[in-house]
């Protein structure tokens, strides 16, 4: 019989999957929008409805999209379920412990402890997965610092260390290697990067504006199948900001500037919609897409708290930015942004950005890793065992390289 392994990344906005052969190969991969979004765009208000009664609904919304994401997973590859002969899944605590029906309230309320660590096989069938066989769940490290980076961590390439490690999505999770010890921690980014909480946001499918270039005095949107724009992904909205300040439509600071305030015919972009100042990134019949004020708010909250995590554990580890080895980045936009982009929008200290590697599918990777390697669940524990974890909750450096990082200039923050 065909044997198939069932590798699951439980991001708190989209699920990915792929179906691996024994040896590793990728069969087929898919990736869907995570349902427990209806009840919560992130994972403090999925904690307050579980906590308010509404747990039992959102564990069952996530079992059915992992239902559905098997089932593609399946369909494309013309499979029967019973070839899938062994599973893993990887998230963070919140999705985790959500779908293993847990105790969630010590989540909810400082110090954000675990009731439950995970990496132990579940039950599927208990938990109304449609699997013949157990699954897997990452261990767990810390407050908000899940099995999915323990698994990005377990998947990526080794190298020279100090090296870091950002997993970017809705909860940002970041591990720093020192060559003798792990620091990891977690910043509340919000579901910004995968289109959440934007005006014209969603995912990064067909239809979306994956890209924006300044071409002379134009604003050129690049959208995913070629077609007609329906909105904006995370890394439309990053090079959208980026293409704005560039053209001098948006200003250091964060703030659309008025048409009157632009001197060029670049000055057509900026309107007006329900009083509200927004650049025109794409019209035609059947409606706009928008990038308003607020979408740059939102941004530049997610964009503050992943650098500032990056600084306070920087500093926790008594290192610069410029020691660095390598900065290997995975997550919500991928493979898409330019480091320059990434400068332009000060996403990141200058130094780190030069040292970037992205890592597509970071989380599946050590998932899949996992199932394929003997002694996976030894290594696995080890890992996790080895993480320290750095709480940013009451930090005055993180706070003060939070308020430092929101504005679109370097701020030179990346010194000791």
């Amino acid at each position: 019989m065909t044997k198939r392994f069932l590798a699951l990344d439980l991001g708190t906005t989209t699920l990915a999957g792929a179906l691996l052969t024994p040896q590793g190969e990728v069969a087929a991969q898919a990736f869907l929008p995570n349902p427990q979004v209806r009840e919560g765009k992130d994972v403090m208000t999925r904690l307050q409805a579980a906590v308010a009664g509404r747990g039992e609904e959102l564990r069952r919304l996530l079992a059915a999209g992992v239902n559905e994401l098997t089932a593609r997973l399946l369909e494309r590859t013309g499979m029967a379920p019973e070839t899938i002969v062994a599973a893993a899944a990887a998230g963070n605590p919140v999705v985790a412990a959500l779908l293993a029906a847990r105790e969630v309230k010590s989540l909810l309320f400082p110090p954000h402890r675990l009731s439950w660590r995970a990496g132990e096989e579940l039950d599927s069938r208990g938990l109304g997965l449609d699997l013949s066989v157990p699954f897997y769940l990452f261990p767990l490290v810390g407050g908000f610092v899940g099995g999915d980076l323990v698994a990005f961590l377990y998947g990526a390439e080794k190298g020279p260390a100090p090296a870091l490690y950002v997993d970017i999505g809705t909860n940002a999770e970041i591990a720093l290697d020192t060559g003798d010890r792990w620091w990891v921690t977690s910043a509340a980014a919000g579901p910004a990067f995968e289109g959440g909480h934007i005006s014209s946001g969603m995912a990064a499918v067909t239809g979306a504006i994956e890209g924006v270039s300044l071409v002379g005095d134009r604003l050129h949107p690049r959208v995913i199948g070629g077609g007609p724009a329906r909105g904006l992904c995370g890394s439309g909205l990053i090079e959208a900001i980026a293409a704005g300040l560039a053209g001098g439509l948006i200003d250091p600071q964060g703030v659309l500037r008025s048409a009157a305030q632009i001197p060029d015919n670049l000055s057509r972009y900026s309107i007006e919609r329900d009083k509200e100042r927004c650049l025109l990134l794409y019209r035609d019949a059947d409606g706009e897409v928008l990038l308003t004020q607020a979408d740059i708010r939102q941004f530049q909250l997610a964009k503050g708290a992943v650098r500032a995590g990056i600084e306070a554990l920087l500093e926790r580890a008594g290192l610069s930015a410029g020691e660095l080895h390598r900065v290997l980045v995975s997550g919500a936009f991928g493979l898409a942004i330019a480091r320059e982009t990434l400068k332009k929008v000060a996403m990141l200290p200058g130094r780190v950005v030069d040292r970037i590697v992205f890592v597509p599918h970071g989380v599946l990777n050590g998932v899949g890793r996992f199932l394929t390697r003997k002694g996976g669940k030894e290594e696995v524990a080890r890992l996790a065992a080895s993480l320290n974890l750095y709480p940013l909750s009451g930090s005055p450096v993180f706070e003060r390289a939070f308020l430092q990082a929101l504005d679109f200039v370097s701020p030179g923050i990346e010194r000791r």
